[in-house]
């Protein structure tokens, strides 16, 4: 795998943090998660439960070791401070200036143990006013903007129906936390990570921002569709909702020809996407007519044959079993786990997916096993 050799402490709880720690899991390290004694706080997020735990835990916890230590305790501090001198990166997510307050700092540790990276996940970011509140998914997203973005044109603003700027997050110190341990390589030295899921939030909006700033004008909702390009959204059949993605002229062109009108092609009021764009209302209750006289499937086939982009818009179970998903192998049962999948890294290296090969773990599950190796084995090698 491709970080054999390395080790990662999680100091982390509810999403974002462990997100970062499993992507590293998956791709090799030895993730050792740091938990209270009661147990990180996500995996009470329910219900539902699988045998007493909460799935959105389980979701990104795999291939991971749970240590349980009370670091009220002075002795576990200290204990827990050797473990991290001896590992590669320690990855915190803790409540804004407790892990300064415990004297397991970004500046206490990267002072006393040079080569560590050290990752934190914020709420707000490190630095500015902010820098020390509390926040959740849904406060980030609406702090961000992301939440006034989505929606139906004219409705409320409308949160994200996952947790993406935690999941984004996660992805995003992941990427730190690779790119410091490169540099390392090199220089011997490691560094501090620092990502957030306001900065997450903006960055997802990118797109919105670069529009506004070079227009003077704020980009509007579009449901399923684009304010950029048309038509880029989903319409209703006889027996449900396709999406079409016409994201050029020349699919366009296909798409009118499907839809028995290719003289749209040539017509001045759709010619180009910046035409169709000044005319969005009137082209898509065109479209949006033809669409609805026959079924979703025969729909698919046409547009299909002529090579315009489209797709059914499947539930969530549909979309985790369909012929593709089974071809990718994404979709996996981790050990002990036979009544229940998890989604695996979506990622491939030289056409082959990294495997969950342990299953998230119970509070504590390896405490012993962690500390017979520190105590058998005294510094691991570096």
């Amino acid at each position: 795998m491709m970080l054999d050799g390395i080790r990662v402490v999680e100091i982390g709880q509810a999403l974002a943090g462990p997100m970062a720690g499993e992507i590293l899991a998956h791709l090799g390290a030895d993730v050792i998660k740091v938990e209270r004694p009661e147990g990180d706080d996500a995996r009470r997020w329910g219900p539902p439960f699988w045998k007493g735990t909460s799935p959105g835990f389980l979701a990104v916890n795999a291939n991971k070791r749970s240590i349980v230590l009370d670091l009220k305790d002075r002795e576990a501090v200290e204990w827990l401070t050797a473990l991290i001198g001896d590992s590669d990166v320690v990855l915190q997510n803790l409540r804004p200036g407790s892990i300064d307050e415990l004297g397991l700092g970004a500046k206490t540790l990267t002072a006393r143990f040079p080569r560590l990276v050290y990752a934190s996940v914020w709420a707000f970011g490190a630095t500015g006013p902010m820098r020390l509140l509390p926040g959740y998914e849904p406060l980030l997203q609406a702090y961000s903007g992301l939440m006034m973005m989505n929606g139906d044109e004219g409705g409320p603003p409308t949160r994200v129906g996952t947790s993406i700027l935690d999941y984004g997050t996660g992805m995003w110190a992941a990427i730190g936390i690779l790119a410091a341990l490169v540099r390392r390589a090199a220089t011997g030295r490691g560094c501090v990570v620092d990502a957030s899921l306001y900065e997450t939030g903006l960055a997802w909006l990118k797109g919105h921002h670069a529009s506004f700033s070079t227009s003077g004008i704020v980009p509007e909702r579009h449901r399923t569709g684009s304010h950029r390009v048309v038509p880029f959204e989903s319409f209703e059949t006889s027996t449900g909702p396709i999406i079409v993605a016409a994201g050029n002229d020349r699919l366009f062109a296909k798409l009118a020809k499907v839809l028995g009108h290719a003289e749209w092609a040539a017509d001045p009021k759709y010619a180009t996407n910046a035409e169709r764009v000044a005319n969005k209302p009137a082209l898509l209750a065109e479209i949006a007519a033809i669409f609805a006289t026959a079924s979703r499937d025969a729909w698919i086939a046409r547009l299909e044959a002529e090579g315009v982009p489209c797709a059914v818009i499947n539930t969530l179970p549909e979309a985790a079993s369909t012929r593709q998903a089974e071809a990718l192998g994404i979709v996996q049962k981790p050990p002990g786990g036979d009544d229940y999948t998890l989604i695996g890294l979506p990622l491939s290296f030289d056409g082959a997916r990294p495997h969950i090969h342990r299953a998230p773990p119970a509070p504590g599950q390896h405490t012993d096993e962690v500390r017979r190796e520190r105590g058998g084995g005294g510094a691991r090698p570096r």
